[in-house]
């Protein structure tokens, strides 16, 4: 009878199979890591963060990290969820997030991620300036208020599609995600709704139009304050 090697989570004993990565692994047998930029279909790059785990006091992503033969993590700590939660709240500071009015409410990592550490903005939105939405395709939009920078579609568009069509540009605060097309618009790339960039795309940054909202409006009860739209109803 074959064995794997196996290593623990919080002191749960974790199987694995070579080349497979702390995060594979965990979610292979059921356990979820809170994560926002991985995705099976591409190389993990560990930019969103969310997925940090501690090994033997060291904080590492949990999407890049091998799983090795005894190897001890701990990913339930008081500090990772306190982590966790700043990294969140800074998120949903960052972008346009009202769920209610965005097409992947209900398919979202950040929504589902902020629902279950109850993660709200707490600073207003109103004085912020967000980069231009790009509205000009007939099939998909780009929404720059909602992107939060993780890579996923220039990832998928290189690898996936053979397109090649996004990158990031800018410095610091002022990083956005550009079009590669000879006007900058989405209406002058090769782009289509099919496309693996729009489909991995974990939050509503690049949506399908006309794609139906997935989600009741009798699932945003119970939020308090700022009226960012998140619902309360979707399993995590």
């Amino acid at each position: 009878m074959d064995t794997h090697p196996s290593f623990l989570i919080d002191g749960r004993e974790v199987a694995f199979q070579a080349g497979q990565t702390v995060l594979q692994a965990a979610l292979a047998a059921g356990l979820n890591i809170p994560h926002l930029c991985f995705n099976p279909e591409l190389e993990p790059i560990g930019s969103c963060r969310l997925c940090l785990v501690e090994v033997a006091g060291c904080k590492l992503s949990a999407c890049t990290l091998l799983a090795e033969e005894g190897l001890a993590v701990q990913h339930d700590t008081p500090r990772l969820r306190q982590l966790r939660m700043a990294l969140l709240t800074f998120l949903l500071e960052q972008g346009k997030h009202t769920c209610i009015r965005c097409e992947r409410t209900g398919d979202c990592r950040l929504q589902d991620a902020a629902i279950a550490f109850d993660a709200q903005p707490e600073a207003s939105l109103t004085s912020q300036v967000f980069p231009p939405n790009d509205d000009s395709h007939p099939e998909v939009s780009l929404n720059r208020d909602r992107c939060i920078l993780c890579g996923i579609c220039i990832q998928a568009s290189r690898k996936l599609d053979g397109k090649n069509l996004f990158t990031f540009a800018g410095k610091g605060g002022d990083v956005m995600l550009t079009v590669e097309s000879p006007s900058g618009l989405l209406k002058d790339s090769t782009i289509s709704a099919d496309d693996h960039a729009v489909r991995l795309c974990p939050v509503g940054a690049l949506t399908r139009k006309h794609h139906p909202v997935q989600a009741s409006f009798s699932s945003f009860d119970g939020f308090e304050g700022m009226d960012w739209g998140m619902p309360t109803e979707f399993s995590v």
